[in-house]
This record gives structure tokens, C-alpha cells and sequence, in this order.
């Protein structure tokens, strides 16, 4: 695999990703050390190249990518995977608001807690949160999975439009128009198949605990 080293502990934040964009052409792999919580970190890339993020990104990470596989070791701030339309964005940390906020496709996978407003406006795709979520999770959703592996707090799936949330955890209150129901043997089966895929080890109890939350029609 030939691989290409990016030391961005000297670059502002467009040479930065100028660098990526001309590398990413070139290699199967970029390795980006020092990002120092860099905000629009490959944002608009189109290249299908895995990106290791060496360290916590900040704000609009991955936004309006088109087929890269980013995998960050830290943290990310507000809308990590913002309007994603192929790819996938791993976070082994925490995230902001707003975490795959407006996805049209790929998978974003926070393994940590993130803020309010996870995947408002998603329209497809898959959003996946290894801890708590906060307020209006789901908010204005149009389609795609939300999976929840925590609790969520006040408002979730408010004015939900299409998709789907799945919460493990406790869920304190429901938004308008959204409404909870039991999962379906078909719904377990899908979830085991995307959470062990990326890792999340959980008993078959867990997948029968899940609850589904989506539009009331």
C-alpha cells in the first residue's frame, strides 16, 4: 500500500487540506500527523483513500466527502461527516452537535458521546454512537439508521420525517411526530449485521432491547 506521511503541525488549515487533495491522487493512504483540532479537515474530498487523523479534528470534519475512509484517533468537533455522500468517518473519541448532520450515504461512527442534534436532516446513510447523545437526536430526519448505543436525552426524532432511530439506552422524551416501537426480528437481524461489523460486541438480549423510534404517519 503505498502510503504518504502529512505533517500539518505547520499548515493553516487550507494548505492543509490542499496537501491532502494532491496526495490523495497519488496514494491509498494518507497519514495526517499533528492536526491540532484543525477545523474542515478533507473537507470536499472525492478520492477513495483511507485517512488516518492522527490526534482530535475539529470542526466540519469530513464534510462533503465522496468516498474516503477517515479514521480519526482522537476527538472531532460540531458536524464530523457533515453532508457525507459516500464513505466512512470513524471517531474513536467524543463529537460535537450535529455528528452526521445531512448524510445522503456512507457510515459515520462515533465511538464515544456526542452533542445535541445527532443526524438532524440525514436523508440516507448510516450514523452509529457508541455512547450518549443529546438533545433532538434525529431532528428533522429524512431518512437512513440512527443507532444509539447510550441513553439520548429531551426531544428525540423531533419532526422526524422518514428513517429510523434505534436506541439501546433510555430514551427521556420523544419529539413531535415521532413515535417508539418494538423492533422487529428483521430490524435485530440488520443491526447485528452493521454494529459487528464495526466492532460493537453485544448480546442477543441487547438487539432485542433496542427500540425503534420513527415517524407516527
Amino acid at each position: 500500500m503505498k502510503e504518504y506521511v502529512i505533517d500539518a503541525k505547520d499548515m493553516d488549515e487550507k494548505e492543509l487540506n490542499r496537501t491532502i487533495k494532491q496526495q490523495a491522487a497519488f496514494h491509498e493512504k494518507l497519514i495526517i500527523d499533528n492536526p491540532e483540532s484543525r477545523h474542515n479537515i478533507c473537507a470536499g474530498l472525492s478520492e477513495d483513500v483511507s485517512i488516518e487523523i492522527n490526534g482530535s479534528a475539529g470542526y466540519f470534519v469530513g464534510t462533503m466527502v465522496n468516498g474516503p475512509k477517515l479514521h480519526i484517533t482522537g476527538n472531532a468537533g460540531w458536524f464530523a461527516g457533515d453532508n457525507m455522500t459516500k464513505g466512512e468517518l470513524i471517531i474513536e473519541g467524543t463529537a460535537g452537535d450535529g455528528a452526521g448532520q445531512g448524510i445522503y450515504g456512507g457510515t459515520v461512527i462515533v465511538k464515544g458521546s456526542t452533542g445535541s442534534r445527532t443526524g438532524e436532516i440525514m436523508k440516507g446513510g448510516t450514523v452509529i454512537i457508541g455512547g450518549n447523545s443529546g438533545y433532538m437526536t434525529g431532528l428533522l430526519m429524512m431518512g437512513g439508521k440512527l443507532i444509539i448505543l447510550g441513553d439520548v436525552t429531551d426531544d428525540v426524532g423531533e419532526s422526524i420525517m422518514r428513517g429510523t432511530i434505534y436506541v439501546l439506552g433510555n430514551v427521556k422524551s420523544l419529539g413531535k411526530n415521532a413515535v417508539m416501537e418494538k423492533t422487529t426480528l428483521k430490524d435485530q437481524k440488520e443491526l447485528k449485521e452493521i454494529l459487528t461489523e464495526y466492532g460493537f460486541d453485544l448480546t442477543d438480549k441487547d438487539y432485542t432491547n433496542f427500540k425503534k423510534i420513527v415517524n407516527m404517519q
